[in-house]
């Protein structure tokens, strides 16, 4: 009978790099959940993952020694008066969706957002995400408007819905 480990959270490792550029690469090359059109090497993974440090932060979740999702905050613009908002991404392993994992990763960083004294976490979904839009709401954020045809990507026009989500309004 085979034991079912749970998923648990923590930082992400550079040694985690090879992992998580697999499970985001499978996206770049298959969906439109990120407007990335080149897949990302190893190095590529690694120097992003040191982009995002000190208050920023990439996490993984992992079942056992596997990762099998992970996310980040990142900022979410350049100019001095945006260092209070961060944005956040999520990915999961495809042959592991709709299992919960989003939803431990979000929360997470959510809680991280709070620690690290941030005010705001804004998330931009390609509008046909509804699970992920959907995983959003129920964890606090509110849709504050839609981009209309700002990315392109397999020859279509795509919209992205901007969502917010107000810390100190936050349900825990």
């Amino acid at each position: 009978m085979d034991i079912i480990q749970p998923f648990n959270v923590r930082p992400a490792t550079s040694a985690d790099a090879a992992a998580i550029a697999q499970i985001y690469n499978h996206e770049v090359e298959n969906t439109t959940a990120t407007f990335d059109l080149v897949p990302r090497t190893v190095a590529e993974q690694r120097q992003w993952q040191a982009e995002r440090s000190g208050a920023f932060a990439v996490i993984v979740a992992v079942r056992g020694p596997e990762v099998v999702g992970f996310g980040a905050l990142s900022p979410y613009k350049e100019r001095a008066a945006y260092r209070t908002t961060v944005e956040d991404s999520v990915y999961v392993r495809q042959d592991l969706a709709r299992q919960g994992i989003g939803r431990l990763v979000l929360h997470h960083l959510l809680d991280t957002a709070v620690e690290g004294g941030f005010h705001a976490v804004m998330a931009r979904i390609e509008t046909r995400g509804t699970g992920s839009i959907a995983l959003h709401h129920s964890l606090g954020f509110y849709t504050v408007g839609t981009e209309r045809e700002v990315g392109r990507k397999f020859g279509t026009w795509l919209d992205v819905t901007l969502m917010e989500c107000l810390l100190h309004e936050r349900q825990m």
